[in-house]
């Protein structure tokens, strides 16, 4: 890659400005992110929608530069990965060993882990990002919308913010209608029975996850589809037609029972084998990383004396992974100190999870940043990684729990249980934000920025977000309470936040100590994956890659509730309509395909942020509302207009709305065309 250098080294980049900014949105995209996470599963890449921000904010100030509007969405951009610890720590109050969310815990593994997951990718910047072919798709969108802004700010950060801004209160008023008044269904699925088969034909009527179908693209999203396919058109129906329906269950419970009971774990078996072969696809390149940072240890002299090359100083990281180290360490003894366990195991065990939480995510901080540069940090398999840290950390906990008796008792293997949880989220912090830096260095290195001071922006992003993660986890499991795990006895387990993947870790890890896991069902699923993966592979290789079968999406589809999946799906499918239109379009008009395209994937991307976040950030408002309301005695839909009769007329306008939103993103992408 050929590389200007006439970029003035005295422009700014780390700045007081920049990092109050950048704190600011972090904040904002981390209550979003939590939000969004657990009730679907899913987080979003928070840089695109962070420069366009700072672009806008920091125009208003003299000096401002495209290297400080840089720092600025690296240091926001934690927020749309270190939320991903949600995806593993609520399975603490679902087992019922927590009750609430304790504030200094949780600081220390989201700061510990996001800080490990910063310097474990330092040394692969140089092979998988200067020296690789890998596309970074957010990275290089990034850097092309701050290239933008650079060369036109007035007219490209007033033009971006136009469209979040649009995205986020249309998808906030649908919001407001249907999780505050309730006067619009979320979603609405059609079921019927073909002899004892039950079948579902499923809709989610949700503006944000139809934004994220957009940015996950149509190969995940025929994916995704498949899944569904497999899912409530083979597996649940041939379930349901070969075992009698209890007496005391309707058709949907029934069939929904055999979903969570059987069909599910199929999904968990091909979901982590998909992380699984993820992990040893990428070893050669993780291995390279390792030897190249091995070297610069062992040489001082190879450190780069260019500004746009030098990393964090070796002796700046060991220090820096040292502190991090104590503190997993110090957040492991604040978790053990009430266990009904001697001094003596309490300190074995705080060793060994220190050592695993480090170890495991050393590991998976090079798989995750490689699968971030092929796919995007949005398309990375967080939740495959989230498995493999739990199966390992049981199995290795079970060894010592047997030896040291610690399993005999309920009591000693709900600890054990809670501790595997505790140690894997640690781990996920670690994936999520190595899913991110390398992005966020490619965005830099487009950008001729300073890698070290990235490194030490997103730092600075995952203290941020790791101060407001413990706060809103807190109100919203207050407000909504979580699947199976409810605050209070008189709450509508309808509003619950499914928390999708904190709920299949923590079934894997209890299955694992009390030795119940539905092994048969995940060894279907395991073998699926195979096969997914060897369609994949062949795929791959007889279209040169224009075609893809990713096994971890097929996963998906069949893990996560049906309703979540669809608008996802109709979200790519509309990605695909609209390029293919605008396709069409510039051969027709003799207009340029790529310069329509690049103006397209901007508008859609931005738009696609904005009713995620939107959507995610009127959640978190109506959680303040429901926390205030329930604390004063209260109800827990104290803004619900309870009509009578209702239940039909919501569904059909929820449709309503939905295609509604669907011609409005379209029409707002279809701007390119001007």
């Amino acid at each position: 890659m050929q590389k200007s250098t006439h970029l003035a080294p005295s422009l700014q980049e780390l700045t007081f400005r920049g990092m109050f900014l950048g704190a600011l949105i972090t904040v904002v995209f981390t209550a979003s992110n939590v939000y969004l996470g657990l009730k679907v599963g899913l987080t979003f890449a928070s840089s695109i929608p962070a420069a366009v921000i700072s672009m806008a904010v920091l125009k208003m100030f003299s000096g401002s530069n495209i290297l400080e509007n840089n720092m600025v969405q690296t240091q926001a951009s934690s927020a749309g990965t270190l939320s991903s610890v949600i995806f593993v720590i609520p399975g603490l109050l679902m087992m019922g060993y927590w009750q609430d969310f304790p504030f200094w815990q949780t600081l220390l593994i989201c700061t510990a882990g996001g800080i490990l997951g910063v310097i474990f990718t330092i040394p692969l910047r140089h092979v998988m990002v200067v020296k690789s072919d890998l596309p970074y798709p957010e990275g290089v969108a990034a850097a092309e919308i701050l290239k933008a802004g650079n060369h036109e700010q007035d007219q490209s950060a007033e033009s971006g913010i136009k469209e979040i801004a649009a995205g986020g209160i249309i998808a906030a008023t649908i919001g407001f209608l249907t999780n505050g008044l309730r006067v619009i269904a979320d979603g609405a699925s059609l079921w019927f029975k073909g002899g004892s088969a039950v079948f579902q034909v499923p809709m989610g009527f949700s503006l944000a996850l139809l934004g994220a179908g957009y940015l996950v693209g149509i190969v995940g999203g025929l994916a995704i589809l498949l899944g569904i396919f497999l899912t409530w058109g083979i597996a649940v129906p041939y379930f349901t037609a070969t075992s009698a329906m209890p007496a005391d269950m309707d058709m949907i419970g029934y069939a929904m029972s055999v979903w969570k009971s059987k069909v599910r774990f199929i999904g968990v078996g091909t979901i982590g084998i998909a992380a699984i072969w993820t992990l040893l696809v990428l070893m050669k390149p993780m291995i390279q990383g390792m030897a190249q940072s091995f070297r610069t240890l062992k040489d001082p002299t190879a450190l780069a004396t260019d500004r746009t090359q030098q990393d964090l100083s070796p002796k700046t990281m060991i220090l820096v992974t040292l502190a991090a180290i104590a503190l997993i360490a110090l957040a492991l003894s604040h978790f053990v100190e009430n266990a009904p366990i001697s001094s003596e195991l309490a300190v074995l065990l705080i060793v060994v999870c220190t050592a695993l939480a480090v170890f495991i995510g050393f590991f998976v901080a090079a798989a995750c940043g490689y699968m971030a540069g092929l796919v995007g940090s949005s398309s990375s398999p967080i939740s495959g990684i989230g498995i493999i840290s739990v199966v390992l950390i049981s199995l290795t906990l079970m060894f010592i729990g047997k030896m040291s008796g610690l399993l005999e008792s309920a009591e000693g293997q709900q600890f054990l249980t809670a501790l595997t949880i505790f140690s894997g989220s640690i781990v996920v912090s670690t994936a999520a934000i190595s899913n991110d830096n390398l992005q966020d260095l490619k965005t830099g290195l487009l950008v001729e920025a300073t890698p070290w001071r990235q490194q030490v922006a997103l730092i600075i992003g995952c203290i941020v977000g790791a101060f407001v993660i413990a706060p809103v986890l807190e109100i919203l499991y207050h407000a909504y309470g979580f699947s199976g795990a409810m605050p209070r006895p008189d709450m509508d387990p309808s509003q619950a936040l499914s928390a999708p993947q904190a709920t299949l870790m923590t079934t894997i890890a209890k299955g694992i100590f009390s030795d119940n896991l539905e092994w048969t069902y995940i060894f279907m699923g395991i073998v699926l994956g195979l096969a997914l993966i060897c369609v994949d592979t062949l795929l791959k290789r007889t279209s040169k890659n224009r075609f893809a079968l990713p096994a971890l999406a097929v996963g998906m589809g069949i893990y996560l509730p049906p309703s979540i999946n669809m608008p996802i799906i109709i979200g790519s499918v509309l990605a695909w309509l609209i390029n293919r239109h605008l396709e069409r379009y510039a051969l027709n008009n003799g207009k340029n395909l790529a310069d329509v395209k690049k103006k397209a994937e901007r508008y859609g991307t931005l738009f696609a942020a904005g009713l995620i976040v939107g959507e995610s950030l009127i959640g978190v408002i109506l959680a303040f509302i429901i926390a205030a309301s329930v604390t004063s005695g209260g109800s827990d839909a104290p803004l619900a207009l309870n009509l009578e009769n209702w239940g039909g007329i919501a569904e059909v306008l929820g449709l309503i709305v939905f295609v509604a939103g669907i011609g409005i993103f379209a029409l707002r992408v279809l701007k390119a065309k001007q």
